[in-house]
């Protein structure tokens, strides 16, 4: 989750072993997945145990450290695989997407409940009852996975306690029909590295999250999206042939078109989500050294 439109970037990740990308595939120097045996070589394999996001969200860190600035962030209800647990921090994959980093262990519970509905608004609040009036106890974000118990019109109570209110749900088979309009929704959306959410989210984050809400499974970072993602086209000139949906790919950057013109994206120049003309943003991207890598198609999502 780069970002070439800033003043700095990350450092790169560390070469893989045997091939593997170590931001997919859960190996370090003392430890590997069980799953990996054959394909690393580590003092010592694990098997996965199961867990289930218990927070709102939950930062992923290359590191056990809470000063390590995090990769990306796990969402409510979502499972990972464990494969240790050290000093508060568990080392974990994500079911999602197979990222791999720590998290705080007691973020984390083995007792999993199946998730039935996913937050289809920007956001929503739980409630301890029925009532808006009363003080929320957690914020939760677009995608966050719900195991309903009950429902009525206005209220649904989760299986732990705890109600949010209907409108701002969705069952788990009932995908947003338009990617890009959920983009445009994030538009003011603060500019985080590793963020996926309303209160703070980067550019790769914007196209996964809202892809995932139409049901288009993505990876995180911007080089696994422009590889994976999509069909890739000729790079046009800059304002002919760009179709809303379509994804514009520099090196460490990407946005989303929301017509021939528009782009939306997250991005560390404007420290937000914006909409501004294509040609704007290559003319200052460029002054940061970088070019159109690539615009990528999904037909199924793009076009009028």
């Amino acid at each position: 989750m780069s970002d070439a439109d800033t003043e700095t970037s990350a450092a790169p990740p560390p070469p893989p072993a045997a091939g593997l990308d170590p931001r997919r595939h859960a190996f370090r120097p003392d430890l590997a997945a069980e799953s990996l045996y054959g394909k690393v070589s580590a003092p010592r394999y694990a098997e996965a145990t199961p867990a289930q996001v218990v927070r709102a969200s939950v930062p992923l860190r290359l590191r056990p450290s809470p000063t390590c600035g995090f990769e990306t962030e796990a969402l409510f209800g979502e499972t990972v695989d464990v494969y240790d647990i050290r000093d508060g921090w568990a080392w974990v994959q994500l079911t999602r997407d197979r990222y791999v980093g720590y998290v705080p262990a007691d973020s984390l519970s083995e007792d999993i409940d199946p998730t039935t509905h996913r937050v289809r608004s920007l956001g929503t609040f739980v409630y301890p009852v029925p009532d808006i009036k009363s003080p929320p106890i957690m914020h939760l974000s677009l995608n966050s996975e719900l195991c309903i118990a009950s429902a009525d019109e206005r209220f649904m109570m989760l299986k732990g306690g705890g109600f949010v209110v209907t409108r701002h749900v969705a069952e788990r088979g009932r995908r947003a029909p338009d990617f890009v309009e959920l983009a445009e929704r994030f538009i003011g959306t603060p500019y985080l590295w590793g963020g996926r959410t309303r209160l703070g989210i980067d550019c790769s984050g914007l196209v996964q999250v809202t892809l995932e809400a139409a049901g288009i499974a993505a990876p995180r970072d911007t080089d696994m999206q422009q590889a994976e993602l999509g069909t890739e086209v000729a790079i046009p000139d800059v304002l002919d042939g760009m179709q809303r949906g379509d994804l514009i790919y520099w090196k460490g950057h990407v946005g989303i078109m929301a017509d021939s013109v528009t782009l939306v994206h997250a991005n560390a120049h404007h420290m937000q989500v914006v909409a501004e003309t294509l040609p704007e943003a290559i003319e200052r991207i460029a002054k940061l050294g970088a070019e159109i890598a690539a615009v990528k198609r999904l037909p199924a999502l793009s076009g009028s």
